[in-house]
């Protein structure tokens, strides 16, 4: 616990993101296409006078620059192997280099702010080797401070050297851009981050699990600074170490055997399981879009598996567990769970309580599974898995089929008959619409009928069709069908058997295909064929419509 110590002990301790910046190149993490590029040219003396450093926060560019400084100045000489020990390669490190200057662009955007910087370009470096102009986040400055700027990168002193720091390079002019050697730095992979924060504890003393580890990681989001100061952060909520419960508890993170619990109730269709743990996440309050994040990362990683096994799995937190998802839920059931997620993720916040938003997601995957045997009977909806206890049953209006249609007790009760038509195509061809209602009409598939409202999934593909007034023509005309008000209910989604729209198309290549038949079949046809060597061209074979044929 020396490391707690040296953290209690207050106005001793120095933050872990400045304490292990990296020093040289060698230290440098998940950079090496950038450091390899740099040690090449620092070793050959092939050096630029302007350098541009892109990538977004946290990822190492003005660490970069400051190595790159001291592997200019360095007493030793230009290397790449800066020595760490001379007084320039200490004064850098330590931020107090005369002929290192550094600069904020957000903070001196005005062209006044850029003359007075560069007035004294033409003088000789104090006590280096180089002057050296690091202006981190360049996008900041101005038009005019560029056009100033500008002047000095294109006739440059052979002294200067300009290393330039953005998070958005779009922002900086084209005339800027290719007047420097420019390095895009890529985000960090979590592996490479939880091995650099496991190095960086072991030196310290400090205690942890990796578990834990791979949580600062991945909330890191590829940025090694932000994990740093996330550890920092750990560290004290912990009390001089990093355990996986306390890193869940800072970050407000969720236990994952709760997200691999939900995935494999909903998978076996038991929804009173589902309900009883989403009774016990709520006790924590959770962020529901947090969990259906972490729900569609675990199923990411299922679909990897399934797909290149041992892909993705070396750094999740239980592989094993997604090992056995990847044998036991089929990739339909995967792509259809994700996809219900995703969606069900960015329906959260139209849905003013989140928790309910959460369960209809989960009771989705139960229900939308087309290739899952299910009946419907007496109000309740079971899957082949479940048929033989009441306990993962839901009422049908709860969690319906993906095709489900009203028994013939509801449609007493509603007032309609037991041979009334409950197919959608069969329902579809009755109803009157034209023009953009037809279209939608056609597009969708019948989850249920209940009562007064009929339920409607709009194939996700043709989602943009989805307007008001054609759900209300839709509705007037099976108001007109049933004989009684009733209420249209659409949602885009995955349908899973045959829409009208798809049965015509369906319909239509094989008339086509039987009319070529026919053709190619035809005696007279296969005589030219033999005789005068023709062939029929089947791109203009259009079926024979049989109702114009006999009204003609």
């Amino acid at each position: 616990m020396s490391g707690f110590r040296e953290w209690h002990n207050g106005m001793s301790y120095q933050v872990l993101a400045r304490k292990w910046r990296p020093k040289n190149f060698a230290e440098l993490v998940g950079q090496e296409h950038v450091a390899r590029a740099l040690i090449n040219g620092l070793d050959s003396e092939r050096l630029h006078h302007a350098f541009l450093f892109t990538g977004t926060r946290g990822v190492g560019k003005t660490t970069i620059a400051r190595i790159l400084s001291k592997s200019l100045n360095c007493h030793s000489g230009v290397t790449s192997e800066p020595c760490g020990q001379c007084s320039a390669c200490v004064e850098i490190d330590e931020g107090r280099f005369v002929d290192l200057i550094e600069v904020d662009a957000a903070s001196r955007t005005k062209v006044e702010d850029t003359r007075e910087l560069l007035e004294n370009v033409q003088y000789a470096p104090t006590g280096g080797r180089y002057k050296v102009y690091l202006i981190d986040e360049v996008h900041m400055l101005s038009r005019h401070s560029f056009n100033a700027l500008l002047k000095t990168l294109e006739e440059p002193p052979p002294h200067v050297k300009f290393l330039l720091a953005t998070t958005d390079p779009e922002k900086l002019p084209v005339t800027v851009l290719s007047r420097c050697l420019q390095f895009n730095l890529k985000k960090l992979p979590a592996a490479d981050i939880v091995q650099r924060l496991s190095y960086i504890l072991q030196q310290e003393n400090i205690d942890f699990d990796e578990s834990g580890l791979r949580l600062l990681a991945r909330s890191a989001e590829g940025s090694m600074r932000d994990a740093l100061s996330l550890l920092d952060q750990a560290i004290a909520f912990s009390g001089g170490q990093v355990a996986d419960s306390e890193v869940r508890n800072m970050l407000g993170t969720i236990e994952t055997g709760h997200i691999y619990g939900l995935i494999e109730q909903v998978h076996h269709n038991d929804a009173a399981a589902v309900m009883q743990t989403v009774d016990a996440l709520d006790e924590r309050s959770p962020d529901y879009s947090d969990v259906l994040a972490e729900m569609i990362s675990i199923l990411h990683h299922v679909a990897m598996e399934q797909q290149v096994a041992g892909c993705m799995t070396e750094d999740w937190d239980d592989p094993d567990r997604i090992q056995a998802f990847a044998t036991d839920i089929s990739p339909q059931d995967v792509q259809l769970y994700y996809q219900i997620a995703l969606q069900g993720r960015d329906d959260l916040r139209l849905n003013p309580v989140p928790r309910e938003g959460f369960e209809i997601t989960l009771l989705r995957m139960m229900a939308f599974r087309p290739w899952q045997e299910k009946s419907v009977s007496q109000g309740m909806a079971a899957s082949p898995a479940s048929a033989g206890s009441s306990a993962g049953r839901m009422p049908s209006s709860s969690v319906a089929p993906t095709n489900s249609v009203p028994s013939d007790s509801s449609r007493a009760a509603s007032g309609g008959s037991s041979s009334q038509p409950s197919d959608w195509l069969e329902i579809f061809n009755a109803l009157d619409l034209r023009g953009r209602s037809r279209q939608m009409a056609a597009n969708c598939q019948l989850e249920a009928i209940e009562g007064d409202i009929v339920r409607l999934i709009l194939d996700q593909s043709h989602a943009n069709m989805l307007s008001e007034g054609a759900k209300q023509k839709i509705e007037e005309a099976l108001t007109g069908f049933f004989g009684r008000s009733m209420k249209v209910r659409i949602q885009p989604g995955i349908v899973s058997s045959e829409t009208p729209m798809q049965r015509e198309q369906r319909q239509d290549k094989e008339c086509q295909a039987a009319a070529i038949e026919s053709i190619q079949q035809d005696e007279n046809v296969r005589m030219m064929e033999e005789v005068f060597g023709a062939t029929v061209a089947v791109d203009t074979v259009q079926p024979v419509d049989k109702s114009q044929e006999s009204s003609g």
